[in-house]
This record gives C-alpha cells, sequence and structure tokens, in this order.
C-alpha cells in the first residue's frame, strides 16, 4: 500500500469489508489540494480493485471539518494568470467506484467539500455539520456535470440556491432538503456510519455493482460532454483580476468587491 501525506487510507477500517479515506489536512479544515486528489483517488482505485472491500466511507480528520473544498493558497496559484481553475476529475474517482461510497460528514462540507459529499452515494451528517458553496464569493468558477447534477439530488430551484447564493446550511435543513441522508450528534456519527456500511455489506455485491451504473446513467452524458465553460462564456475572467479578488478578500477576511468587473 502507497504511503500518503494528505491522507489516510485504512482497510477493514472500525468493520471487515470497509476502508476508510481520511482527508488529513485538519490545519486548513480538510481542503484538498491537487496532490490530496491524486492520493484519494490512488486509494479510490485500490479499494474498488480489492475483493475484500465492500464498502468506502471518506471522511476529514478532527471534529471541525468533513472539507472546505479546495486550498485558497492551492487555488489562487493555479488560476493565477489563466492556469486550469481546478481538476478534471474533483472528486478523485469516486464517481467510477462501482463500490458503495459514504460521506462521513464531520463538520464543514464547503465548496468542493460539499459536491465531494453529495456525489457519494450516501451522506451520513453529525449534528454540527454545515454545507454550502462558495465559487461565485470567492471568484471560482465551477462548471459542467458536477454542478448540474445536483439537481438530481434537490431540485433545480434548490439547487440553483445553493450554488448561487453561497448561502450556509445545518446538517437539519441538508436532511430536509434531501441533501444527507441521516443525522445524528457527533458521538454517535461512527456508530450510524458502521451501521449503514454493515447493511451495505450484507448485500450482493454484484446487485450493488448493477445498480451503481445504472444510477450512473443519470450524469454519465454530462461527464461525455464536458466544456470549459469558463473559456467559452468569460475567456478573460483569471486574467482581469476578478478570481483574485475573490480569493484576496477570503484570505483578508473581507467580503469581495466585483463591482468593478463587468455584469
Amino acid at each position: 500500500m502507497a504511503d500518503f501525506r494528505d491522507i489516510i487510507f485504512q482497510k477493514h477500517h472500525r468493520l471487515r469489508g470497509a476502508a476508510w479515506i481520511t482527508i488529513n489536512r485538519p490545519d486548513v479544515m480538510n481542503a484538498f489540494t491537487g496532490h490530496t486528489l491524486t492520493e484519494i483517488a490512488a486509494a479510490v482505485s485500490d479499494a474498488s480493485a480489492d475483493p475484500e472491500v465492500g464498502v468506502v466511507v471518506v471522511t476529514g480528520a478532527g471534529d471541525r471539518a468533513f472539507c472546505a473544498g479546495g486550498d485558497v493558497r492551492w487555488l489562487q496559484e493555479v488560476q493565477r494568470e489563466g492556469a486550469a481553475a481546478s481538476p478534471r476529475d474533483p472528486h478523485a474517482g469516486i464517481e467510477d467506484c462501482l463500490k458503495p461510497v459514504i460521506a462521513r460528514v464531520n463538520g464543514y462540507a464547503i465548496g468542493g467539500g460539499n459536491h465531494l459529499a453529495y456525489f457519494c452515494d450516501f451522506t451520513i451528517a453529525s449534528e454540527n455539520a454545515t454545507f454550502a458553496q462558495v465559487g461565485p464569493r470567492i471568484g471560482s468558477p465551477a462548471g459542467g456535470y458536477f454542478v448540474a447534477y445536483l439537481t438530481h439530488v434537490v431540485g433545480a430551484k434548490k439547487a440553483k440556491e445553493i450554488w448561487m447564493l453561497c448561502r450556509r446550511y445545518s446538517a437539519r435543513e441538508a436532511l430536509e432538503m434531501g441533501l444527507v441522508n441521516a443525522v445524528v450528534p457527533l458521538d454517535q456519527l461512527d456508530g450510524e456510519v458502521d451501521r449503514w456500511c454493515t447493511e451495505l455489506l450484507q448485500k450482493s455485491s454484484a446487485c450493488l455493482k448493477v445498480l451503481k451504473a445504472s444510477f450512473r446513467t443519470v450524469y454519465q452524458p454530462l461527464r461525455e460532454s464536458e466544456r470549459d465553460w469558463v473559456a467559452e462564456l468569460a475567456p478573460g475572467f483569471y486574467a482581469s483580476g476578478e478570481a483574485d479578488e475573490g480569493k484576496d478578500a477570503f484570505l483578508e477576511r473581507r467580503e469581495p468587491d466585483f463591482s468593478r468587473f463587468p455584469r
């Protein structure tokens, strides 16, 4: 098994047949970089290929955050002067894993952390969990299938609200809108995740694989027709300084001022 820097990868953790992938960057609320995503992808690939693994759990280290999305300092660097805005696979292979994947959300699930969670098959959240998107607030444009897929989870109106207004939602609000499957007190989170893992491990793995592949057809055409929406719709976005304003404001703990940019 490979040595990892940004994640902890444990097979048969807590339960025989369960593989846990823990984003281990608690100092930045488990925000990821490109390297983090590469490590997650390697762990997912390993778990997918292992016939003794039947379910995968994705979580974050500590009690404050599941994942705060892309590390803003990393995003600031990769987006400077028109570089690629985000990795081509922002979910590090979890969509292609035909084994059930559970998001164990133990705090903030923000930006990329939120859509990482809603692309997992199931989301189990602690009562202290908070969900939000932040792209328009920090000048980090997202487009394509991982935006559009949220309409299948919570409906078009709510999906647009979540992505465009960047509001924060409590675990209970997320449960009500269908963004999560269950909410429990933080000290009961592991037990609840174990319960879901146990139920899944008792089911026919072949049937689960067929079901996952079937559900995936909902958004597969979107993945296959992926387009560079930023280049098409806002070709001068990164060079204009609009992206920098959002991230500078975040790092300086102030509200961004996008008023000088064309509407």
